[in-house]
């Protein structure tokens, strides 16, 4: 090819290179346009509530639309608490669940397993509210409250009254329900990108499966299952309808888990529609900002702590 030819083909295509280049930068930065955004418009209908109330906001436990006091104190509690309880419940069971699927389970059924987690997945959560009121509610109410007051009811979490069924630990199976997919899924790809080699290596030294499975697979890769519960807490936290109809929407800070509680979330699913007057909406737009808030303080506290205590990252075998 003449020489001359080639320097136009070269300059197309490093033309191209930097157009795409340029067109992916534009693509990522609209995730930061996206969220500055969401983020002005929560703190522009905040500034009513935030000028009435300013940091007494954030530690105030008083909800009074009727006289225009608010409190965000017992929904960030009931965001904290549901989503520890949803990861209590999940992570185990994710966990070991993405074990037996990439350790364990024999290849006929290994799919049929993916696919009932995928579909799980798939349910929409306004569904499994409906299934949490008229089959897990009752099921908890009797027989399941009764017997952990009968036998842990020493403990402050497990005492009060049994026959309300809509609790705040009823919020958190409902969202570990809703993460069990998520978590399952992510911890899968994780485990199966872990290389080869160091399943042989520890075969080769005489370590059992168990033995294999604990050290040699998930030592390897428990920074990426880290980032696997992080992903499923921020799903948690946000997490609305499912919880709005079976948490029990009070307002109210109490230590047993048997009691109603409200999330920030069913707050603002709940009481939207109702919220009139200046005030009301405006503190419905700061849970908002503060479910925010919440939101990104926990993931940079979980990026840090990966920093931190995580040992080396996950790489794909090639």
């Amino acid at each position: 090819m003449n020489p001359a030819n080639r320097q136009p083909d070269r300059a197309k295509s490093q033309h191209g290179d930097s157009a795409f280049k340029w067109l992916t930068l534009a693509m990522a930065l609209v995730i930061f346009v996206l969220i500055g955004l969401i983020g002005f418009e929560l703190l522009r209908g905040a500034q009513v509530s935030m000028h009435k109330f300013g940091w007494r906001f954030l530690v105030s436990s008083d909800w009074d639309p009727v006289n225009d006091v608010y409190g965000a104190l017992p929904a960030i509690f009931g965001t904290v608490v549901s989503s520890l309880i949803a990861l209590i419940i999940a992570v185990p069971i994710s966990v070991a669940t993405a074990v037996y699927l990439t350790e364990l389970a024999p290849q006929w059924l290994r799919q049929p397993l993916i696919m009932f987690i995928e579909l799980l997945a798939a349910v929409p959560s306004v569904i499994l509210g409906l299934w949490g009121i008229f089959v897990m509610v009752p099921f908890l109410r009797d027989p399941v409250f009764p017997f952990l007051q009968k036998y842990l009811g020493f403990l402050p979490l497990f005492k009060g009254p049994t026959y309300i069924g809509s609790s705040m630990l009823a919020g958190g199976i409902i969202v570990a329900i809703m993460i069990i997919p998520i978590i399952t899924s992510v911890s899968r790809e994780i485990l199966r990108s872990v290389p080869g080699l160091q399943r042989e290596a520890a075969y080769a030294l005489g370590a059992t499966r168990w033995e294999v499975t604990r050290i040699a697979v998930l030592s390897y890769a428990k920074k990426g299952l880290f980032g696997a519960v992080i992903l499923g807490l921020g799903r948690a936290l946000g997490e609305t309808m499912a919880v709005t109809m079976v948490i029990g929407n009070s307002s109210q800070i109490v230590a047993s888990l048997f009691a109603p509680a409200n999330t920030l979330a069913s707050v603002i699913a709940s009481e939207f529609n109702e919220a009139t007057g200046p005030i009301y909406p405006s503190a419905l737009f700061e849970l908002g900002l503060v479910l925010l808030g919440v939101t990104v303080l926990v993931n940079i506290l979980a990026q840090l702590l990966l920093k931190t205590f995580a040992g080396p990252s996950v790489k794909p075998q090639h």
